[in-house]
């Protein structure tokens, strides 16, 4: 929690004015008792109504100062605990972007979520009571307990007590709830990973008729968090009841004691009153001392949780901009080498990839096939370095890729991934995240590349159509489409499709790769793909089996030397 008040740094002067006009508040409280004590004992006893009025001015203005300085303290604790809350999921959601795709698998999807969302939520609650409560509560049960020593210090003996049991019940339980909602927070990820789940794949659950397992799998995940909030939540219910009869209990030794000091002449009846509301305010400040910390002890857990992605640290490093040292050559004839290559995952126990040696020249078309799990987006995806090899090198223009700055490398390469992923806007916009400033025939060009033109002129808005989230209102295909368009626009050197064209119909798909073809001499392609039938004109094909290479060069070469590739291509034609 500590690391995360860096946060609040551009709110200094809310952090103490909010805690400051609080305590203002409270000392002007503190005052209310003796006033009455002065009513009772002079206005009242005397039938002095002047005096009575007069008094009852000074509980009015006693009200008001304190209702102003109520509203301009949570105005401040207000401002400082949303600005500190927007900076932190700011930061956060940017730690997150610099994360490699490793560490992303690593703590799945909807831990991401639930740090993003509820966790800091929980922790800007904390920060807003903390600035609100935090000294004001203290400020009141030890002001109470001086003030009642100014009355009378035999009678203020019960309050000294009182504190410490109160202070013993109060902070015993935040001892004990504090690692159990640690464990409510962890119940809530998996039950949100099931939600996500759930909704993302609704779709293929219906089709399989697995509502009731699903449903059943749900209540299961919900009912053990629903036990564990209910176990942290009866622990913490024990503070109000226990607060209440120790106090309760010490208001009656303290009638007791005071009506004997008054009947020996020590105290006046208005003084008894007087401490009997100041142990009140002791009462109701613990209560809310006793919630405060639950609050806290719930943002401290949260706090912790969104720290542990903050320490999470990106095993991928990259060359700052203008420090990495120009290492390519510019008249080398291969666009992509692959020098024995070897890939292992983040947890796993062998090699994804092994061995995997190869070069391509520049304007090659290189077809990439092989079974299920025999690692083809594997080797792609080491090409723009979404993750580093465990061995051997890639070498992108004969400069490794570990030795280019991130815009530097990403810029050369267009990459369309096995999911269609489109955002909320227009195609226009969609479009744009390939190349921001491309034109309006840019776009049309790329469109009739990725052989999308056709649907989109038939759009009533064409380039301005708008896409919903997830892009839910395209077809599988048109999806497709348009996210090689996305890759298209910005006229990559290097164009990976990794199996892109799943969705797309023969027709489609080989009108597809002539484009691609037609694009010049430029642009170095790579097709993943299932079909030989997408990738047969392909300069060269690399086979995998199991992360190795099991065969490489065209397709004919292929169907005489390479018994898995013909495995493939017979069983598909």
């Amino acid at each position: 929690m500590k690391k995360l008040l860096v946060f609040l740094k551009d709110y200094k002067k809310e952090t103490v004015l909010a805690p400051l006009f609080k305590m203002l508040e409270a000392g002007f409280e503190l005052f209310v008792p003796l006033v009455m004590a002065a009513v009772i004992d002079r206005g009242i006893a005397q039938a002095d109504i002047h005096y009575v009025l007069k008094m009852g001015g000074v509980l009015v203005m006693l009200g008001l100062i304190g209702l102003t300085c109520s509203i301009t303290a949570q105005y401040f604790a207000a401002k400082a605990a949303v600005g500190f809350s927007a900076k932190l999921k700011h930061s956060l959601f940017a730690h997150i972007q610099e994360l490699s795709f490793s560490e992303m698998d690593t703590l799945g999807t909807s831990t991401m979520i639930t740090r993003m969302t509820s966790d800091a939520n929980q922790v800007q609650n904390g920060v807003n009571m903390v600035l609100r409560l935090f000294l004001r509560s203290p400020f009141i049960v030890f002001g109470a307990m001086a003030m009642a020593f100014t009355i009378d210090v035999k009678a203020a003996l019960i309050f000294v007590v009182t504190i410490p049991l109160l202070s013993i019940v109060v902070f015993g339980i935040m001892m004990i709830t504090m690692p159990l909602y640690k464990k409510v927070q962890a119940g809530l990820d998996k039950v949100l990973g099931k939600t996500r789940e759930n909704l993302t794949g609704v779709r293929v659950i219906r089709a399989f008729h697995k509502e009731e397992q699903e449903t059943a799998e749900f209540e299961q995940r919900n009912s053990a968090l629903t036990h564990m909030q209910l176990f942290v939540g009866k622990i913490s219910t024990l503070t109000n009841p226990v607060t209440y009869i120790i106090v309760n209990v010490a208001t009656i030794v303290l009638i007791y004691t005071g009506a004997v000091r008054v009947d020996n002449g020590y105290i006046t009846q208005g003084e008894v009153v007087a401490l009997v509301n100041y142990m009140s305010q002791i009462l109701i400040e613990l209560v809310k001392l006793a919630n405060l910390i639950i609050t806290i002890t719930k943002a401290l857990a949260c706090a912790n949780r969104i720290q542990s992605v903050f320490e999470l640290q990106s095993g991928m490093t990259w060359k700052e901009p203008g420090s990495a040292q120009d290492g390519a050559v510019r008249d080398v004839p291969y666009a992509v080498e692959f020098d024995q290559v070897g890939l292992t995952y983040q947890g796993a126990g062998a090699e994804s990839l092994s061995d995997i040696d190869f070069k391509v020249k520049k304007g090659q078309t290189i077809g990439v096939i092989g079974g299920t799990g025999s690692g083809k987006s594997s080797l792609v995806h080491l090409i723009p370095r979404f993750y580093d090899v465990s061995r051997g090198s890639v070498k992108i223009d004969g400069k490794n890729v570990k030795d280019y700055e991130m815009a530097e490398l990403r810029d050369k390469i267009g990459m369309v991934m096995q999911k269609a992923v489109l955002f909320q806007g227009t195609i226009r916009e969609n479009l744009s995240w390939g190349k921001p400033d491309a034109t309006t025939d840019e776009m049309n060009r790329a469109l009739e590349i990725s052989q999308a033109k056709e649907f989109v002129d038939t759009k009533p808005k064409g380039l301005e159509e708008p896409i919903a989230q997830g892009g839910k209102n395209l077809s599988g295909g048109q999806r497709q489409r348009l996210t090689i368009a996305r890759a298209v626009v910005r006229e990559p050197e290097i164009l990976i499709l990794d199996d892109s064209a799943s969705a797309l119909d023969y027709a489609t798909d080989a009108k597809l790769r002539r484009a691609i073809r037609e694009m010049g001499e430029k642009t170095t392609v790579f097709i993943v793909s299932q079909r030989t039938s997408s990738i047969q004109h392909a300069d060269r094909i690399i086979v995998l089996e199991d992360g190795r290479m099991a065969g490489i060069g065209t397709h004919e070469e292929l169907l005489q030397s390479c018994e898995v590739y013909q495995e493939i291509h017979y069983s598909q034609m």
